[in-house]
């Protein structure tokens, strides 16, 4: 009991690591990250990624102590543990989108106004702000695009290995019927050659009756013959 208690705590250790992990990662995905660019945004994200990795060694001390618990407690953990892999996985797609969104426009307006005020605002300055806040339009519409291709990339991908399976159920279901034809054409040859001998037989029959008749009327011919004569 005292083994079971301790494993208890130790993991619940683990669970608070892994929340505080998850609070700091989750603060650079939400806010950090959307309103940062350039070499800032970048270390911030590494920052992050290497939270992500500390927060899959917990995960993984987390597995490795559920072994040692009894199986009344251990059910209840290991339903946790699959709740808190599916929150880290959350949080690595969610921070690969966030890095793909392009920093928030009020950003982009106070990096491009300190721009501005160091060129003293002149009429160059003015148009490449025009073309940067294009660019950068471009480039958001650009990465949503491909966002969208994926996603019907994906969906395109499923109905391919839907129609795949039906087409595999239509085959068998034809080489099924192909071979049930093929098995009622033996029987159909069967039944052909047993009429024909059927046939064949009645014909001998009514032949053999025919001669019987004949030479039964030839016999009593015979013998009206024998009394009259």
């Amino acid at each position: 009991m005292a083994s079971s208690a301790g494993g208890t705590d130790l993991f619940q250790s683990y669970e608070q690591d892994f929340q505080a992990a998850c609070d700091g990662i989750r603060n650079k995905i939400d806010q950090q990250v959307p309103n940062q660019s350039g070499e800032q945004r970048k270390a911030t994200v590494r920052a992050a990624e290497r939270e992500l990795d500390e927060l899959d060694e917990i995960l993984g001390q987390m597995e490795m102590e559920i072994l040692n618990i009894p199986a009344p407690s251990r059910t209840r953990l290991q339903a946790k543990l699959r709740l808190y892999k599916s929150d880290a996985e959350k949080m690595k797609r969610d921070l690969r989108r966030a890095n793909t969104v392009t920093p928030r426009v009020s950003e982009r307006n106070e990096l491009l106004g300190d721009f501005l005020r160091e060129s003293d605002l002149d009429a160059s300055t003015m148009d490449q702000r025009q073309r940067l806040l294009s660019g950068t339009e471009r480039l958001g519409q650009s990465s949503r695009r491909l966002e969208d291709s994926h996603r019907l990339a994906l969906e395109t991908e499923g109905i391919g290995a839907n129609i795949l399976t039906t087409l595999k159920g239509q085959r068998e279901t034809m080489l099924r019927a192909r071979d049930t034809l093929a098995e009622a054409d033996s029987y159909i040859d069967k039944a052909s050659k047993t009429l024909k001998g059927m046939a064949r037989r009645m014909a001998t029959n009514k032949i053999i009756t025919g001669a019987i008749i004949l030479v039964l009327i030839a016999l009593i011919a015979l013998v009206i013959w024998v009394k009259l004569f």
